[in-house]
């Protein structure tokens, strides 16, 4: 039966209906995160990302809308940005303004949350939408047994702060926190050890940096760039029991993503033969369903690492 029922769901990708749709991606909501990715690391098998939630044309980015419609039509994980109000809420939003992605204008940090909830969101062709700004706390409460969320925090954001309201959510098990450097993975590790980190990693001697900090390398996702598959770095990391990230993310006139739409054959499955566990993506129902191809059995066993 769930087979049958994911195979249903790989023949609607192909589409992309101005509406949710009827059918329901099986979730990728595993209770251990950390048995997760090491079971997609042994079996050779990856996951798609979707950057921003995945917006798409009728869906905003960083919308709770948003990221239904992603996970009804994928299973994947769903990457939001946190940003900060005037009166000390954790909203979900990248830029620094609010003038591209809401009705709004200005500066997050310069409104209130009932100013910002006044506001409508926009899609990305500019088109406004019935839906509001969420709260990072809706976020996760939603997230509940649906997705994994990668937490990419914004300027003025303390990790202390996020961390906290991730704590009082009960979701320490089922986020992962982005940092992008050393230092900043020490200190996120050290507020919460138990929370799984993506850290970028050029090459290993970063890595040994990290355990020689203190940095349990159990909790360890080591986001490797969006230029080049780095596939003896990717195989160097997975000997040290290290998942590999890689973004084909970006702006679509440079990205990987932009070249796969440009080229008509999309690579997905291709770079994850070299030994990457995720892939961030501005195209997740595209490279879900090109991962799937390449895991065979209608993709079903990435979604068995996730009930292990």
């Amino acid at each position: 039966m769930a087979r049958s029922r994911l195979v249903l769901v790989l023949l609607l990708m192909a589409c992309r209906p101005t509406s949710p749709p009827v059918t329901q991606a099986p979730a990728l909501a595993p209770s251990d995160i950390g048995a997760f990715f090491d079971c997609l690391r042994e079996r050779g098998h990856a996951v798609a990302a979707a950057h921003r939630g995945g917006p798409v044309p009728g869906y905003a980015e960083n919308s709770i809308e948003g990221f239904a419609y992603t996970t009804s039509m994928v299973p994947a994980l769903l990457e939001i940005d946190i940003a900060r109000t005037k009166d000390d809420v954790l909203v979900l939003m990248h830029d620094d303004t609010l003038d591209r992605t809401t009705t709004g204008t200005g500066e997050v940090r310069a409104h209130t949350l009932e100013e910002i909830r006044a506001l409508r969101l926009r899609d990305e062709t500019g088109a406004v939408l019935d839906a509001r700004v969420p709260t990072l706390r809706e976020a996760l409460d939603w997230a509940n047994g649906k997705a994994i969320l990668e937490l990419d925090v914004k300027r003025g954001v303390s990790y202390e702060d996020v961390v906290a309201e991730v704590r009082e959510a009960d979701a320490m098990s089922r986020v992962i926190f982005i940092t992008y450097s050393t230092d900043a993975a020490v200190r996120v590790h050290g507020l919460a050890p138990e929370m799984m980190l993506s850290v970028s990693i050029e090459d290993i001697a970063a890595l040994d940096a990290l355990e020689e900090r203190g940095v349990a390398l159990t909790r360890v996702l080591a986001w490797t760039g969006v230029e080049t598959v780095n596939a003896e770095l990717n195989r160097a990391l997975a000997a040290r029991d290290v998942e590999a990230m890689f973004g084909t993310l970006g702006n679509p006139n440079r990205s990987w993503d932009g070249r796969f739409a440009r080229d008509g054959r999309e690579r997905y499955a291709e770079f994850a033969k070299r030994g990457l566990q995720l892939i961030s993506t501005d195209r997740t129902i595209e490279a879900a369903r090109d991962l799937a191809a390449h895991d065979g059995a209608e993709g079903i066993a990435a979604l068995e690492c996730a009930v292990r």
